[in-house]
């Protein structure tokens, strides 16, 4: 039997293991995916002759990369890894699968001219940049402290909102169990020509969507996402 997992704290919110478990049951693999809450990215060296691969989520997809044998080019140029690939002598090569994720859930949408808000400048949000630049738009990042290539949510006026029409939740604000949460923005100010991408998938439409229903914007949860790394995770690890 090989052995998968997820590394990451706090992991409670995760589907990853019912949706590989559901999948080995369904395919008649025999496999086993399991949840790894690490308090230090330290921990995961144990795994290295355990697991055959594993996925990565908050707070580690930056953390992880010292760890690796080797980095694809594109996990390198995004800056974070999601998805792990160990061989026989324990080495970790790394990838990333949220920016397969990510091009597969804004591919039915028109985005041309539109300039992009990302709420978040962690593992996550980076790949959302990488994805968005790729397609040619303009973006601006927030984040809770300032820098030289960010704004701070202090400056997200309303201006800000009127001229971004994708903005995209890449933080954990509004996850469960913290259901009653949504990211700090004038959301009086969106329009019907929004468009709302959050990476969160539980739960399923988040108050920073339902926000942006109730001002007529497109809405779009984190559910492709999920699914669609997922699947890209898999493959990297059966290649």
């Amino acid at each position: 039997m090989k052995h998968y997992g997820l590394i990451g704290r706090p992991l409670g919110h995760s589907a990853s293991a019912k949706y590989f478990t559901e999948k080995f049951t369904a395919q008649a693999i025999d496999a086993q995916y399991s949840l790894y809450e690490l308090q230090s990215i330290e921990q995961v060296e144990p795994l290295r002759h355990k697991l055959s691969g594993f996925n990565v989520t908050i707070p580690y997809k930056k953390q992880i990369i010292p760890y690796l044998t080797t980095i694809s080019d594109e996990a390198a140029e995004v800056g974070a890894v999601n998805c792990v690939k160990l061989d026989s002598d324990g080495n970790m090569h790394g990838y990333n699968t949220d920016v397969v994720g990510i091009r597969a859930t804004l591919s039915p949408y028109d985005l041309k001219g539109r300039k992009a808000l990302i709420l978040g400048t962690g593992g996550a949000a980076a790949a959302v940049l990488f994805v968005l630049k790729q397609l040619g738009m303009e973006v601006v990042s927030v984040s809770r402290t300032a820098g030289e290539d960010r704004i701070t949510y202090s400056e997200i006026t309303p201006d800000v909102v009127s001229s971004t029409t994708l903005i995209v939740n890449a933080t954990p604000v509004g996850m469960s169990p913290h259901i009653d949460e949504a990211p700090e923005i004038p959301y009086d100010r969106l329009t019907p020509n929004h468009i709302l991408f959050d990476l969160i998938y539980n739960p399923e439409k988040t108050l920073f969507l339902a926000y942006g229903e109730l001002q007529g914007a497109t809405v779009i949860g984190g559910g492709e996402m999920f699914r669609r790394q997922a699947e890209a995770s898999w493959e990297i690890w059966n290649r």
